[in-house]
This record gives structure tokens, sequence and C-alpha cells, in this order.
């Protein structure tokens, strides 16, 4: 397995030609932020709360990891479905794994008690980096805006305000309780910050 997809708790290891086909896609051209580097950055969250509290369904959580963001096009609206029918084709997804890449979706949609343990946790670490350092963050927001560079300016910049408000307005940014004590205080820090620049 490469460095991309490894993580100390990896309950499978993906079959090299399923490897090469998500590394290709992982390196697409217009990925500017959902590029490998975010799938590794996700799986460190994966091992963190594997360790801390747990994974009920570990195996079906590493799919929906691998493979949430394996098709991305800024321009289409169908992304996780079709991500999360590329899991089905390439390592016969279970049901609960296409759910979990299904939910990304509706980020910022959501409510924690509409939510199961995994699925609370795996949408948590895909958002954690709300939380990072200003200049890992910082680094996100910029990246995001080139992946949308196609949108005029000021419909871009809407768009994102209205995203990043959302997120700052609710009660609690993160689902979990595990996320939310560790990350709540600087992502809202650095969606005001994000705002401002707007």
């Amino acid at each position: 397995m490469t460095d991309v997809f490894a993580c100390r708790h990896a309950p499978l290891v993906l079959p090299p030609d399923v490897e090469r086909t998500l590394v290709a896609a992982y390196a697409e051209p217009q990925r500017a932020y959902h590029t490998a580097t975010h799938i590794h950055e996700v799986l460190h969250w994966y091992d963190t709360v594997y360790d801390e509290v747990g994974w009920r369904a570990p195996a079906d959580v590493y799919v929906a990891v691998v493979f949430h963001d394996a098709v991305y096009d800024p321009t289409r609206h169908d992304n996780e479905a079709r991500s999360a029918q590329l899991a089905r084709g390439l390592v016969d997804a279970s049901d609960d794994a296409v759910r979990l890449i299904l939910l990304t979706a509706k980020h910022g949609q959501l409510h924690a008690k509409d939510l199961d343990h995994d699925a609370a946790h795996f949408l948590d670490s895909d958002t954690a980096i709300l939380g990072a350092s200003a200049a890992v963050f910082d680094d996100y927001d910029a990246a995001i805006a080139v992946e949308y560079q196609h949108v005029p300016r000021d419909a871009y910049r809407a768009g994102r305000r209205a995203f990043l408000s959302s997120m700052l307005s609710r009660e609690r940014i993160y689902f979990s309780d595990f996320f939310h004590a560790r990350l709540d205080a600087p992502a809202r820090d650095n969606l005001a910050r994000a705002l401002q620049r707007l």
C-alpha cells in the first residue's frame, strides 16, 4: 500500500489496481484541496478516533474515507453519488460505506441527532480542517477558491459566505463530543477570519 492510503489501523489492503485508480483520481488537475493530501489527513483522524473512542464498523469507515472524494468535478453536483458508485464497483462497498459517502454531500445540512456514532465521527474527520491551525486553514480556504475559479468571483464569494456563515451560526460545528471539544473554538476563529476576507 502506498503512503496515501496507509494508516495504523487500516482494516484492509486495497488491491493494486484499485490503489492505482484512486491515486490517479486524486491527482487530477482540477483538484487543489480534494487531493490525496486531504485523504491522508482524514486517515490521520481515522486513526485518532480509532484510538480514542473507536469505530463501530472500521472497515466501512475506512472505505468511505478512501473513496468519498474519488470522483470530484467542481462543476457537477453528483460527485458523492458517483464516488459511492465507484466504491461499489471497485471494492464492493457495503451499504453502510455507501451511506457514509453520500452523507458528505450534506455538510452543513445535518444534525447530530440524525447521525450514528460512525457517521458523526466520519463527517467530523472530513471537516476537521476547519479547526486546523490558522496557516493550514488559510491554505485550505485558498485551495477551495482555486477549485471554484470557474465560478464568477461575486457568485463564488456569495456562496462561500453563505456556507461559512451557516457553519459559524451552528450551535455546534462538530457533531461528536470528541471533535467538538478539540476543534470547535479554533474552527470558529478560522471561519470568522475567512468571512472577513470575503
